[in-house]
């Protein structure tokens, strides 16, 4: 188990990030320029309104400390490869994704830090383990910014190459996911039992409000319909191999998988399940 927390879980990791940088390009991050209202309106859905609607799920849910500051953790990551192949098959404007998500990831080395100290602060009080912001920014930086960087770099450096080996790559990467995922729930299970009456609903709650709720707000601000399904998707959408990460890594437990990554463990799994139906809607929609 060591070993998985040890050396698969950030490689795991780090390689997913690689997919995610092999399928953008420059021109992926100058499209926020030239679209600044609509990418605006979906990176404070993902940074702002997402940790906010969160915490007030964990009121509502009455989440345990750990459960909670997990929950909290989930929040605070940006969206991934996923997002962006949901918001293909919603009909949604997948070049508005894929700018949100490039950018969302590299912020998330600053956000991720703030908002994980906030959340075991205030959630564990006394008990809080001790969260080294510089040091979470610095691990954050190493497991994403610096693969999306060397994924962006070899699609710039050898284009031909890099497309066709893509799809390979995208399997290697969900098979990672999957990996990660079951691992973090097998490690918890105990936990994952006790707790199952509450974390499920919590997390399909989360997932139909900020789906919800990210098409309303985008809509109320007069985007299009297809920005505003997009917007839906990054902000119901996380990456949660990130954090399953961050609990096992930068939070950590005495071992084994983190119970912090719990809420990313269940979220991974639930989140085929609720978003298949704004899916097919979604794909009504003119």
């Amino acid at each position: 188990m060591d070993f998985l927390i040890s050396v698969v879980l950030p490689l795991g990791l780090a390689f997913i990030m690689f997919s995610l940088g092999v399928g953008l390009t420059v021109a992926d991050f100058v499209r926020v320029g030239q679209r600044p209202v609509a990418f605006a309106v979906g990176a404070l859905n993902q940074v702002i309104l997402l940790p906010i609607v969160v915490y007030v799920i964990i009121l509502l849910f009455g989440l345990t400390a750990e459960i909670a500051v997990g929950f909290m953790i989930l929040a605070a990551c940006p969206g991934g490869v996923t997002s962006n192949i949901i918001s293909r098959l919603a009909k949604g404007d997948v070049a508005l994704s894929v700018s949100l998500t490039a950018v969302i990831s590299l912020t998330s080395m600053i956000t991720v830090p703030l908002i994980m100290s906030f959340a075991v602060n205030r959630f564990m009080g006394a008990d809080a383990p001790e969260i080294d912001i510089t040091a979470t920014a610095i691990t954050m930086f190493a497991l994403t910014v610096v693969p999306i960087a060397l994924g962006l770099t070899l699609r710039r450096l050898f284009p031909t190459a890099i497309i066709a080996a893509e799809p390979t790559i995208s399997r290697i990467a969900v098979a990672l996911f999957a990996i990660i995922v079951l691992a973090a729930l097998a490690g918890n299970w105990g936990l994952f039992m006790e707790n199952l009456p509450t974390i499920g609903p919590a997390v399909i709650t989360m997932l139909v409000v900020l789906t919800t709720i990210g098409f309303i707000v985008p809509r109320l601000l007069g985007r299009t319909r297809m920005e505003a399904k997009t917007i839906s998707i990054e902000t119901g959408v996380q990456n949660g191999t990130l954090g399953i990460a961050i609990a096992s890594i930068v939070v950590g437990s005495t071992e084994g998988f983190s119970p912090y990554g719990l809420a990313s463990a269940v979220y991974g799994l639930a989140m085929y399940l609720t978003i298949l139906p704004a899916l097919f809607i979604f794909r009504r929609m003119d």
